[in-house]
């Protein structure tokens, strides 16, 4: 591969004689420039390993064009001299302030001259195998991390699914909840990549249910006082499980376990928080959690029909749920009702008050 150099000088006697100099070995490919404004322009448009700049030239001089190439970023790096026959130290500091590398003297046959450009195309080279190497290696520790990133999610979505075998033997509830989550998030607004670690970490909100005799988990009917006592110890418990986690996502999931069941208006458990003392993420999966859970069929309950989960939702917006979590839930509604039936959103029927009340009492 050929070593790319940029020349720029005024002089077309001193610019024919450089080119044939650094070409003349094969190794090198030129582009050069009579116009300093015209260079840069190529200079955000390739990509160069060395650059050679005169300093007194029309437009504008070498300092400032050896300024406004350093600004590039692709050459930021890259050896530049400033071609010269003024000796001054002040010209000399000013460049070196600016980034030149070294100095060519003006006197184009001198031996200085090829000595010192056999060094600046020596460095070019050794600093483009520098940088590609710098660009392999951040690949591959990107493509390490993506792989890393990808077993972690397979884990905590499979520990998730374990978990939801336990009372529903799809484990579709663990999927549509994250589904659900990561829609609330983004229609919140909130940044890409929280949305992504909600999405990832909402399956973890019930793992605590791991603790949880089946005689109450599986029980086809309501629970009495003190199973809901020791049913609602999940929470906790789920918390306890994920606590004290090197991993983000589940330090993210434990929050949710620990708080999912905590009301708006502080009436939820364990610890009774309200508003926002819920943190964010436990209060955007706690709409997503009820909703499905709402229009599941389980061992204890029916399914309630989408259109009477949703007028829920918006009867307990304000007390048992955060109201911009159920609003920005109903804003996904067509993508809501897609992911709950498995099909396109179809209008829903109209509940009368009966069915309505019959599909609420479900919920108490």
């Amino acid at each position: 591969m050929l070593t790319q150099a940029l020349l720029v000088d005024d002089s077309r006697s001193v610019l024919d004689f450089l080119k044939r100099h650094i070409e003349a070995e094969g190794t090198v490919r030129v582009t050069a420039f009579l116009n300093p404004l015209d260079a840069l322009a190529a200079a955000h448009n390739g990509e160069f390993d060395l650059a050679l700049v005169d300093y007194e030239m029309p437009n504008m001089d070498g300092i400032s064009l050896i300024r406004a190439l350093r600004a590039v970023p692709s050459l930021a790096d890259i050896p530049i001299a400033m071609i010269t026959s003024m000796e001054i130290d002040e010209v000399r500091m000013k460049a070196l302030e600016a980034g030149a590398t070294d100095f060519l003297p003006k006197r184009a046959q001198s031996l200085e001259m090829q000595v010192r450009l056999r060094n600046l195309i020596r460095l070019g080279v050794a600093v483009r195998k520098l940088n590609d190497r710098a660009v392999h290696l951040a690949g591959e520790v990107a493509t390490a991390t993506q792989k890393l990133h990808e077993r972690e999610e397979e884990i905590i979505l499979r520990l998730a699914l374990a978990m939801e075998y336990r009372d529903n033997d799809t484990g579709e509830h663990t999927l549509r909840v994250a589904r659900y989550s990561r829609l609330i998030a983004e229609q919140l607004g909130l940044p890409p990549r929280l949305c992504r670690d909600i999405y990832l970490a909402a399956p973890l909100h019930d793992v605590g249910k791991v603790a949880i005799p089946d005689n109450i988990l599986l029980k086809p009917g309501k629970l009495d006082a003190a199973e809901m006592t020791v049913i609602r110890t999940h929470a906790e418990i789920g918390g306890r499980i994920l606590a004290d986690s090197h991993c983000e996502l589940i330090q993210l999931g434990a929050i949710i376990a620990i708080a999912h069941h905590e009301r708006w208006d502080g009436s939820g458990y364990p610890r009774g928080l309200k508003g926002t003392e819920i943190p964010a993420a436990a209060r955007v999966v706690t709409v997503a959690d009820v909703f499905d859970a709402l229009t599941t069929k389980r061992p204890y309950k029916d399914a309630m029909p989408l259109a009477a989960a949703r007028d829920y939702l918006l009867q307990k917006r304000g007390y048992e749920f955060d109201p911009a979590c159920v609003d920005a839930f109903l804003a996904r509604w067509e993508e809501v009702t897609t992911i709950a039936t498995g099909k396109a959103a179809a209008p829903q029927p109209v509940i009368d008050e009966t069915e309505r009340e019959a599909a609420f009492a479900n919920c108490s």
